[in-house]
């Protein structure tokens, strides 16, 4: 059999010259039916597949050593709906972060999600357009993944996402940076190799009590509704920095406060709460044990008494009459009356 020939399941070798066929319905030889050989012809589309892939945007993400389950997690699900994303070893704790730049050019990225994890209850997230920057730092809170939530929404692996942001994105010139960034961290480059060219889910990002919100949910093609797929968690902007993981301080979040100050408040509440009770059980002590006075007069001994006229003294000296009592003599005796019933 000669190579030019198409083997069973495989394809035959195609001309690239060779012109694009279209299909004629009801085609006839009559004058008639070729005046509507225009209306009646049929082209096929070319696939979706045959455009050119122009976008190169290629994300890294990985963490430092010390992250807990549910961050590493996070990346994971991170990584399944991201198709342009890819993976590295987890980073020392003693290496600086501007190495992070070198591992980025070295598998070929230009973008960096790097989760930083802090006592191994404080986790970071940084965003950064490597290695010229900008880039940004956030506390990572409220973290909740795929596996954990359960949620009834489903999308194809490796589609392309639709990206919805508040309205507050365009209105501070901070969040217009976040913005431009996300757009090209998260989103998906068309024709990407490992995509899939079609959009059924969008990815959200809400702005609400000086927090980022993410969201992932599911269109549903009947009605347009949308259904929650996941992960979802919860950005707290700290800094924005001119260079890559580093450089000029662009905006700082003058609302933040970092864990270690909010633990110390609560800390302090609950010894201020403590301290309250010793005190008034101290006072209560001091209350018991203090000695009484004795009073001379009874201050409650007057509450009772009420002006009224003083009668005059009346001694008895003889004995009180008996009282006359008088038997009824028609009324029965008990042992009568009982006979009677």
């Amino acid at each position: 059999m000669s190579a030019s020939k198409r083997k069973r399941g495989g394809q035959a070798r195609v001309d690239k010259k060779a012109k694009k066929v279209k299909f004629v319905a009801d085609a006839g030889e009559t004058p008639d039916e070729v005046e509507q050989e225009k209306i009646n012809e049929i082209t096929i589309p070319p696939p979706v597949s045959l455009g050119k892939w122009t976008n190169k945007e290629r994300v890294l993400i990985f963490s430092s050593r010390g992250v807990n389950f549910r961050t590493r997690h996070l990346m994971q699900d991170l990584r399944t709906m991201m198709p342009h994303s890819k993976a590295d070893t987890k980073m020392d704790r003693k290496d600086k972060l501007f190495v992070v730049n070198e591992v980025c050019e070295i598998k070929n990225c230009n973008k960096c999600l790097f989760f930083e994890a802090k006592k191994k209850q404080d986790f970071y997230m940084w965003i950064s357009n490597s290695p010229h920057g900008p880039s940004a730092k956030f506390l990572l809170q409220n973290i909740h993944t795929l596996a954990e939530l359960k949620m009834t929404g489903n999308c194809l692996k490796g589609s392309r996402p639709l990206l919805s942001f508040d309205p507050k994105f365009d209105k501070e010139p901070h969040y217009a940076l976040l913005k431009e960034l996300f757009i090209q961290t998260f989103s998906t480059p068309r024709y990407h190799p490992k995509s899939q060219p079609f959009v059924d889910h969008v990815f959200t990002f809400s702005i609400a009590d000086n927090r980022i919100w993410f969201r992932n949910y599911q269109i549903i093609e009947e009605d347009a509704s949308l259904v929650e797929i996941g992960p979802r968690f919860v950005l707290n902007l700290i800094k924005i920095f001119q260079g890559s993981f580093g450089g000029p301080t662009l905006y700082e979040n003058p609302t933040f406060q970092s864990p270690n100050m909010h633990r110390r408040e609560i800390r302090l509440a609950a010894a201020a709460r403590v301290r309250e009770k010793q005190m008034v059980k101290e006072l209560q002590k001091i209350k018991r044990t203090e000695a009484k006075e004795d009073l001379a007069r009874d201050v409650t001994a007057d509450v009772f008494a009420t002006p009224a006229d003083e009668k005059p003294l009346h001694i008895q000296t003889e004995a009180p009459e008996p009282k006359v009592v008088k038997k009824n003599k028609h009324k029965a005796f008990k042992r009568q009356r009982m006979a009677r019933r």
